[in-house]
């Protein structure tokens, strides 16, 4: 089985270059101001054309991750960066995704926080609008200034093992270097999507963290 990454919550020239250089197969840009790691759209834009490899840079998949966000927003990030798909981490419905979809004529990927095995079910929603289902783990309540994503929280990855599904699917939440391996067997995923996994700190990302996650990935 062949397994990619996707490296989100990009901030800085190096952890594009490292993301793009080391084979990654999606990477993510974060439009939501609470998040550390988010940035302006010009500042993706800039990202996006300073990315080594040309041949590499038109095959990777840009995304934007956005939590609830208006028209507006999509706009002016859609209006400075190539984004090539969009990424949904609030509570949008399925008609919010179908209508995005339509507006900006895109693959939307929409994100399903599970923290057990019912929370799973709420994708059987969007399997009529969406083209990506990626499922993240659920914050626990507990947690002060829980972000839709990005919290080095798993949930058990065991639950999504049982699982088929009409949409291909991203497995996120707490994955790094020393577990992917076991996300990727315990979930069946084919595809990881990694962000806090890659950093020093929240927001801090590490070039060879990326790099040395992405050798991993590539020798599974």
């Amino acid at each position: 089985m062949t397994v990619t990454a996707k490296i989100c919550g990009l901030n800085s020239s190096e952890s594009v270059h490292a993301a793009i250089t080391g084979g990654a197969s999606h990477i993510g840009f974060v439009f939501y101001p609470p998040s550390p790691r988010a940035i302006s759209p010009t500042q993706a834009r800039d990202f996006i054309r300073e990315a080594p490899i040309p041949e590499r840079r038109e095959a990777v998949i840009t995304v934007g991750l956005f939590v609830n966000a208006d028209d507006a927003l999509f706009d002016a990030v859609l209006e400075a960066a190539p984004l090539k798909m969009l990424q949904l981490h609030g509570a949008e419905t399925p008609d919010r995704v179908a209508a995005l979809k339509k507006r900006y004529d895109l693959p939307v990927m929409k994100a399903i926080s599970v923290a057990e095995a019912r929370d799973i079910e709420r994708a059987e929603q969007y399997l009529g609008s969406a083209d990506w289902l990626l499922f993240d783990a659920k914050p626990p309540a507990t947690m002060k200034n829980a972000l839709p994503g990005g919290n080095a929280v798993q949930f058990d990855w065991t639950l999504m093992s049982r699982r088929e599904w009409s949409l291909p699917w991203m497995l996120a939440g707490g994955v790094n270097a020393g577990n992917v391996e076991q996300a990727i067997a315990q979930s069946g995923a084919k595809v990881i999507d990694v962000s806090s996994g890659v950093e020093d700190a929240p927001g801090v990302k590490n070039p060879a963290k990326i790099s040395n996650f992405l050798t991993i990935v590539a020798a599974l």
